[in-house]
């Protein structure tokens, strides 16, 4: 990418850019209008998914190759001991179950898929050398002069214009040669970024697939190598030596393919691992550097008329009544929302105060029926004291006329008795 030109000559060219758009403005407008009939944009290919069935086939041969090359190193017999280094490789691919077959065509083809990524990436880095906004057009990007920019960019390479970066710029410059509003077209960015950044991340979802399936099929194989071990244990007859030996050469040669099985896995796992995490870095850098790009240095060029005295009424007046329309929108959302919040406040009120009506009134019948069943009590022992008082009473009287009847006329004589006292006489 070229840098801007400074000093006199950005200042000269500027002008006498700006000096051909006064001289026809009415056949460069119908000529862009032209441009644009003809413009429909390029077929896309996806930037980060490469072909599945490319993998596979690449991903088999691979693997055939691998087996091929490893076949010449096979010294002993089967299920014998390992001469050297490269007999135990031999051994421990082709030797160890098919799990040690399915491991390795799963690492081959997460591998090819690796491969292809890593071409698509250099596209991507190729492309970021293109000179997309060229300053001999102009130095700032206006309504009069984006048609030549984009196209600028349907005039560059078909192999090397389809990529992230030149297909996010055409976009933008499309947008902005319709609306004329750098707002739209920074919004327009973010969107595009996040979508390549999203496309980016689910074009390793198949390769994590075999990044979990290689460790989780040695395992299995663990689990087969000691299945086949403890079946071959024979100890029905201990008094033969040689049926004892041949068991236990058994068990171990089950114990081996249970430990080398696992072995191979965690390290094909390993092994695959750090390319497809060096990758995905790279590929979020070079992303980066897309963003990198449009904010700082497709943005700043772009003039909406916005920021120039006397600039695009019309656009300035179509960003204001956004604006104020979208500030409306919003307070009117607030303003339902907090409706709605007042109306449920009111709601829950309304539901505690009859609660709580309820509960007083329940709590005042319970306490007047109490009372009324105390006074009730109160009563009743009240008019039960009175009787028996009245009982005694009447026992009273009526004892009192039986001695008056027994007395009849008699005379009752009271004789006085005079008490004697501590200094009299007698």
């Amino acid at each position: 990418m070229t840098p801007p030109p400074e000093g006199g000559e950005e200042q000269g060219h500027y002008e006498s850019s700006d000096a051909g758009h006064e001289q026809a403005p009415e056949q460069q407008q119908a000529y862009y209008e032209q441009q644009q009939q003809g413009r429909g944009g390029w077929e896309e290919s996806d930037p980060a998914n490469p072909s599945i069935l490319m993998a596979l086939g690449i991903g088999v041969v691979a693997t055939l190759a691998w087996y091929g090359i490893l076949f010449p190193f096979g010294m002993g017999a089967p299920g014998a001991p390992a001469v050297n280094t490269m007999d135990y490789i031999h051994d421990l691919f082709y030797e160890r179950t098919w799990v040690n077959y399915v491991e390795s065509f799963f690492f081959f083809v997460a591998m090819s898929i690796l491969w292809l990524k890593m071409k698509k990436l250099r596209h991507q880095k190729d492309a970021m050398f293109l000179d997309v906004l060229p300053t001999d057009i102009s130095q700032e990007v206006n309504a009069q002069n984006v048609g030549q920019f984009v196209d600028h960019l349907y005039g560059l390479p078909a192999r090397l214009r389809d990529s992230m970066m030149v297909n996010r710029i055409r976009k933008g410059l499309e947008l902005f040669e319709v609306r004329q509003n750098n707002g739209e077209v920074s919004g327009m960015m973010s969107a595009q970024s996040d979508i390549d950044s999203a496309r980016i991340g689910g074009s390793y979802a198949l390769v994590k697939v075999f990044l979990w399936a290689i460790p989780i099929l040695g395992f299995i194989g663990t689990v087969l190598g000691l299945s086949q071990a403890i079946g071959s244990m024979d100890l029905t007859n201990v008094s033969d030596m040689d049926k004892i030996m041949a068991s236990i050469g058994n068990v171990t040669s089950g114990l081996g393919t249970a430990f080398d099985t696992t072995l191979l896995g965690l390290v094909l796992a390993m092994f695959l691992n750090f390319p497809m995490n060096t990758l995905a870095k790279a590929e979020d850098d070079n992303l980066n550097n897309i963003d990198a790009f449009c904010n700082e240095i497709l943005m700043p060029r772009l003039n909406d008329g916005g920021g120039i005295a006397g600039g695009d009424t019309n656009g300035m007046m179509d960003v204001l009544v956004k604006a104020v329309a979208n500030a409306q929108k919003e307070f009117l959302v607030d303003l339902n929302a907090l409706s709605a919040r007042i109306n449920e406040q009111a709601a829950n009120l309304d539901k505690r105060a009859t609660a709580h009506q309820e509960r007083v009134d329940a709590e005042f019948t319970m306490t007047l029926n109490r009372m009324r069943e105390d006074l009730t009590n109160a009563v009743k022992d009240s008019v039960k004291t009175t009787s028996e008082y009245t009982r005694a009473l009447s026992s009273g009287i009526q004892g009192l006329n039986n001695v008056l009847t027994e007395l009849g006329g008699k005379q009752v004589i009271i004789h006085q008795v005079k008490k004697k006292g501590w200094f009299s006489r007698e």
